[in-house]
């Protein structure tokens, strides 16, 4: 098979949603155009190239806006946006044309536009633009950089993710937590059958697996393997289960122990019986889980069992 057939049978919406299962940063790519005025995009297409020479690059769409002038520039900056700063990335992922004056920046040695407050900055000169395809890919010459402790904004599957909310949750949760887990495996979610009806795989905290009461534990006498992907939904118990509920979602790598333990069901999608998960907060939830799947954007919910918010989030850029 030739290479033009071989592309012919990918699935261009497919091939997106299976780039989007690598996690990355998001950025805020800028430059002064040659009339003084300030330009930038948000992008996620951002790499380091070599430490020596110190080069990064960015990747930019023929089709959009700003190609012309990224592809002309003799200099450019990449913010990396910290994780406070959707607003920022939602600001130079429109069409707004007063961006600027919406953040608060600063310039350094280029005179490109830098993000205040952004977890890096990248002040570069032009290296060299490559054509690649549908898109161009300008590799940039550091010549100085800042970074600060600021916890890095990270896009993955079109949702927005917040890195330190895991810890942040766990941390406020002390010692009573209820810690459990969405777990997917062939489009089947892992539940247990109790005398309370069917509840997800929980322990009163995620590690280690060698205590039975962990998340890790209670997994690993199932004989699941599995991986916590994402924060699903953070929440405040009402008095029949008081404090923080923390729910990750995740994935079954290896369920051999599944014949071994006759309550341990996984269940498709499609056909969880509602009826049967009791819990109404567990529930809710795993409609939620159910619904946003379907749509491949998920959301981080944070609230108590009754009310709350999803916190979610872009869409692609």
């Amino acid at each position: 098979m030739n290479e033009t057939a071989i592309e012919k049978t990918l699935d261009p919406l497919e091939f997106r949603r299976a780039l989007g299962a690598f996690v990355t940063g998001v950025t805020v790519v800028t430059t002064i155009q040659e009339d003084g005025s300030p330009r930038g995009f948000t992008a996620n297409s951002f790499s380091s190239v070599s430490l020596d020479p110190p080069l990064i690059l960015v990747c930019i769409a023929k089709t959009a806006s700003s190609h012309a002038v990224f592809s002309k520039t003799d200099h450019f900056a990449v913010s990396v946006l910290a994780e406070d700063q959707k607003s920022v990335s939602g600001v130079f992922a429109s069409k707004a044309a007063d961006k600027f004056a919406q953040v608060e920046w600063h310039a350094r040695t280029t005179g490109a536009p830098l993000m205040t407050g952004a977890a890096a900055s990248f002040d570069c000169m032009t290296h060299q633009v490559v054509d690649a395809g549908d898109h161009i890919i300008l590799i940039g010459r550091v010549v100085e950089f800042t970074h600060t402790s600021s916890s890095p904004l990270g896009y993955c599957r079109g949702a927005y993710v917040n890195f330190s909310l895991t810890q942040e949750a766990l941390t406020a949760a002390g010692s009573t937590a209820k810690v459990g887990a969405i777990l997917e495996h062939d489009d089947r979610i892992a539940l247990l059958e109790t005398p309370r009806g069917l509840e997800l795989p929980t322990g009163v905290k995620l590690e280690p697996a060698s205590n039975a009461n962990s998340l890790r534990g209670v997994l690993a006498k199932l004989g699941l393997e599995a991986n916590l992907d994402f924060l699903f939904a953070v929440f405040e118990g009402q008095s029949d289960q008081p404090g923080v509920h923390v729910y990750y979602r995740g994935r079954v790598l290896d369920n051999s122990g599944l014949a071994a333990n006759s309550s341990l069901r996984m269940i498709p999608l499609n056909e969880i019986p509602w009826d049967q998960v009791r819990d109404s907060a567990v529930k809710s939830m795993l409609q939620r889980y159910v619904r946003e799947r379907s749509e491949d954007a998920f959301g981080i919910y944070v609230g108590d069992s009754e009310t709350g918010t999803v916190q979610s989030l872009a869409r692609q850029h």
